[in-house]
């Protein structure tokens, strides 16, 4: 994405085979999303996945009306479009690295357990 939102003055393929690239290889996030709620908590997994799609869901409605007003502030798609999108993936990447785990939470433990 850094690549298609950079003037580098490419033709318009090599941008559009950066940016169809750079989305193919972002799907790689989406390989354990809705195993690791059974890995943390099996009894309260569908719990989990509601509250995660909820939370991940938030961006979505708030960035529909970021990238409009980015877009009409700076009439710049690089700007409005694309900076965003790498800083959210660079943030949610940090995050995920500095805190994401698979192991049972304490929650999931019946009394008879203890």
């Amino acid at each position: 994405m850094i690549l298609s939102s950079v003037d580098l003055g490419l033709p318009p393929w090599e941008i559009v085979a950066f940016l169809t690239s750079g989305l193919a290889l972002s799907s790689f996030a989406l390989s354990g999303l809705y195993c690791t709620h059974q890995d943390i908590s099996r009894e309260y997994a569908s719990i989990l996945l509601g509250i995660t799609n909820t939370v991940g869901a938030v961006p979505g409605i708030i960035g529909v009306a970021l990238t409009g007003y980015l877009l009409d502030s700076t009439h710049s798609w690089s700007v409005s479009l694309f900076a965003p999108s790498i800083f959210f993936y660079i943030t949610g990447t940090a995050v995920w690295l500095a805190f994401a785990s698979s192991e049972p939470q304490d929650f999931s433990k019946s009394e008879r357990e203890s």
